[in-house]
């Protein structure tokens, strides 16, 4: 399942689980950039391990949910390398609350960062993807998308919206031989999560059939697949990996 010669951007990615898929594109050969909004120091340390297992990784720093910056990361991946291969839709937040009491800004952030920026990069991309008539799209949903949680109005509406998105856009652009898939985490061992999970205490992994947290890895893996020509023919899927979670609901 190799990705030589491929080039890959991905939102996100200098922590978590945006971080585990750029190593692992990396290690399959895909030369990747990465967008990241804060974490410079995280960033740079990644390019530089990165760069010392051979590997060519850029780091970007911009707001993916600002549609200027994302053309003009896109339009530098473009000028750098040539062309646009593989869109890793990574970045998200969660700004928990019972929508009772939820601040309108706690809803909108998680829409325009969570969903937003899908949109945002999406449309960038696409038209790179179409003039070459290749490409591999994977947005990031999550399983919150199907099962509700309390206090995740927000979270799980922008994860939602990931998915009729991935969808509908398969159905447009698939005749230009480009694929749109989403891929739907359950409870994967990240910093984002840790409040989600210290919560649930020792609860979380009964719930789980076999009976461990996802590993950022485990999401990296999927995503890597749906990203290679071994997934050619699968496209406007969710692929869910929560160590079968939803098998059973919340």
């Amino acid at each position: 399942m190799s990705l030589e010669g491929r080039i890959a951007l991905v939102t996100g990615g200098s922590r978590g689980i945006g971080k585990s898929v750029v190593e692992t594109l990396a290690a399959k050969g895909a030369k990747v950039a990465f967008i990241y909004r804060s974490s410079k120091e995280s960033a740079d340390k990644l390019v530089a391990e990165l760069a010392e297992k051979g590997a060519e990784v850029i780091g970007i720093q911009g707001d993916v949910a600002n549609k200027a910056e994302a053309d003009k990361a896109i339009a530098e991946v473009i000028a750098k390398w040539g062309r646009l291969d593989i869109l890793v839709n990574n970045a998200g937040i969660i700004k928990d609350g019972l929508l009772a009491i939820m601040e309108e800004d706690a809803w909108q952030s998680v829409i325009n960062t969570n969903l937003g920026s899908v949109y945002n990069f999406c449309q960038g991309a696409m038209r790179q993807m179409m003039s070459q008539r290749y490409g591999r799209i994977i947005n990031m949903s999550s399983v919150a998308a199907e099962f509700g949680n309390q206090g995740q109005v927000n979270y799980a509406a922008s994860k939602g919206g990931i998915q009729g998105l991935t969808r509908c856009l398969a159905t447009e652009i698939g005749r230009r031989n480009i694929t749109v898939n989403a891929v739907a985490p359950g409870f994967i061992e990240t910093d984002m999560t840790e409040a989600v999970r210290n919560a649930a205490g020792g609860d979380i992994k009964k719930q789980i059939p076999l009976k461990r947290l996802g590993k950022p890895e485990d999401i990296a893996n999927a995503v890597a697949f749906l990203a290679s020509e071994d997934a050619a023919y699968i496209t406007g899927h969710v692929l869910v990996v929560d160590g079968g979670l939803t098998l059973g609901g919340f």
